[in-house]
């Protein structure tokens, strides 16, 4: 079925870290080859795996230097081919990350382009001269800090790089460079994947004029750790020109049957506004944004989320998710590590009833916690240059725990590239497996559940105003005549709700529910599932 992404419940797996097979503390394809009946258990529709292009890795694999092979840290082009055809052997789908805004500058194709203004490739990567004073040509800054441009006296220009000046954007005004990375995305198609995760997908264009971003309609008290978020990208980033580019995008997709594409759009402003400008029609089939992944939880923020999508644009697909390599682990993020257990049940019966696509990250089936590193154990270079504000992203990329009772809890064999610590130990997998009421066969439960109840996939959403600590909504499929209610407590207090016109279904994935003739009585982080009768008006707190 040509639209099986739509509603799919996609497991995001960061190589590096889930099994090293090879003894180097690093995890590689066949590690994620051998864990594939873990992941099949769970009962997930696809896998995206993070880059594993050849790469010198200053940025962990988000900067390409060969876009047509796999990096000998995580094994072969064979040992690829075969993660392929043994996922699809399970009914598991197969995306992969493709970085395509920018590469690495050890690629021959920026090592030409930067020896002289008349090279081959000259116009490949986005060039510009100084000012008279020979500071950059504009005020953009760089994600990752200071300046978005860099010297580079080979050719007496600067060249764009929004994140590290290792990793230069190319200019995709220019024709040849786009078939070029079209051509490269096919070569993984005609392998066998399922489709692409897109890095950073509104970065792709910059503005011809090079004008300079204004400052960010934000107040901030006193900066941010990351100057960057003081300015409103709207030269740098998120050109009209980038939308005919995904057109051509999905047009190659659409040549492979069963693909998919899901964007990243990264911006502060106006993420929900891009995510439904980019999913519409033929473009997008998804995409995500970092709207549930920040560090508001609140019944009011997930109703304004989702509502501010969907009053946007019918057409238009969104995929959810709380966590993954770019942001503190949500257990942690909202403070609730004293009680990561229950938290993590709730967050994951909240995510997988939204309407949309769905994503979950390694270990957050669970309930993992983001780990605490010293200065000294970090790789990630937002991380070091930010430190201590901004910690970066390695607290959320440490090994997976597979069995607590070997070294580097199995993950591998030897020093790994992160530290496995004992706060992750004791969630490890083979302690979970043993228990009925773990956060993991809770996981496994609750994504059997909502196959099983269809309008948790493909009904609309209808949200109740009830507070910021109570959250009420329900699925509703006009195809089969059916209502679900979905109830949730946000917080540690108790409620005594009137729950008049529902009827509990499969208790079994109820947690903290009790009921009292025509009252609910929902305790801390509770939640429950309901079908809703005829005449239901709606829920009142006691």
């Amino acid at each position: 079925m040509n639209d099986w992404w739509k509603g799919a419940v996609i497991y995001q797996i960061y190589p590096r870290s889930f099994l090293d097979t090879s003894g180097n503390g690093i995890g590689d394809i066949k590690g994620i080859t051998c864990k594939l009946d873990y992941i099949s258990d769970l009962g997930v529709d696809a896998i995206w795996l993070s880059p594993i292009f050849t790469s010198p890795m200053k940025d962990m694999g988000y900067d390409v230097s060969d876009y047509k092979n796999i990096d000998p840290l995580f094994g072969k082009l064979e040992d690829f081919d075969e993660l392929i055809k043994q996922a699809h052997k399970k009914d598991l789908k197969v995306i992969i990350d493709q970085v395509l805004s920018h590469s690495s500058d050890q690629i021959s194709l920026f090592q030409e382009s930067r020896k002289s203004k008349t090279s081959s490739k000259s116009d490949w990567y986005v060039w510009a001269d100084p000012k008279e004073d020979g500071s950059p040509p504009n005020n953009w800054l760089s994600m990752f800090g200071g300046s978005a441009w860099e010297w580079e006296p080979l050719r007496d220009q600067y060249y764009l790089h929004n994140f590290l000046p290792s990793q230069p954007d190319f200019n995709f005004h220019n024709l040849e460079v786009q078939n070029w990375l079209l051509e490269s995305s096919k070569f993984w198609l005609e392998r066998g994947v399922n489709g692409f995760r897109l890095d950073t997908v509104n970065y792709y264009f910059h503005d011809r004029k090079l004008r300079d971003n204004p400052p960010s309609p934000i107040k901030f008290e006193r900066p941010p750790a990351n100057l960057y978020y003081m300015q409103n990208q709207i030269y740098s980033i998120n050109q009209k020109e980038n939308l005919k580019f995904i057109e051509k995008f999905r047009n190659l997709l659409d040549e492979y049957p069963e693909t998919t594409c899901v964007g990243e759009i990264g911006d502060s402003h106006r993420g929900l506004e891009i995510m439904s400008e980019y999913t519409k029609s033929n473009r997008l089939h998804m995409a995500y944004s970092f709207e549930l992944l920040g560090n508001k939880f609140t019944a009011e923020h997930i109703i304004k989320t989702l509502d501010g999508f969907f009053n946007l644009k019918e057409d238009s697909w969104p995929c959810w998710s709380f966590s993954n390599h770019d942001v503190i682990r949500h257990v942690s993020r909202w403070d609730q590590a004293n009680n990561a257990s229950e938290f993590a049940k709730l967050t994951c019966a909240l995510l997988l009833s939204l309407k949309g696509s769905i994503c979950i990250y390694q270990g957050e089936e669970l309930g993992q916690l983001e780990t605490e590193l010293d200065f000294d154990e970090l790789t990630d270079p937002p991380g070091i240059r930010f430190w201590p504000k901004n910690k970066g992203r390695d607290g959320c990329r440490t090994p997976m725990t597979w069995d607590s009772m070997k070294d580097n809890a199995g993950f591998s064999s030897t020093k790994p590239w992160l530290p496995v610590k004992s706060t992750q130990i004791k969630r490890s997998v083979n302690l979970q497996e043993k228990e009925n009421n773990s956060v993991l066969q809770f996981y496994r439960d609750f994504i059997s559940f909502r196959k099983e109840e269809r309008s948790l996939i493909d009904g609309d959403i209808n949200f109740h105003e009830m507070g910021n600590s109570i959250l009420f909504f329900s699925r509703e499929s006009d195809e089969r005549d059916e209502r679900i209610g979905c109830l949730f407590n946000l917080c540690s207090r108790e409620f005594n709700i009137n729950c008049d016109g529902l009827e509990i279904i499969n208790e079994k994935i109820n947690q903290n529910l009790q009921t009292n003739g025509e009252e609910l009585i929902i305790g801390k982080f509770g939640f429950g599932f309901f079908k809703i009768k005829e005449g239901f008006n709606k829920l009142t707190i006691q």
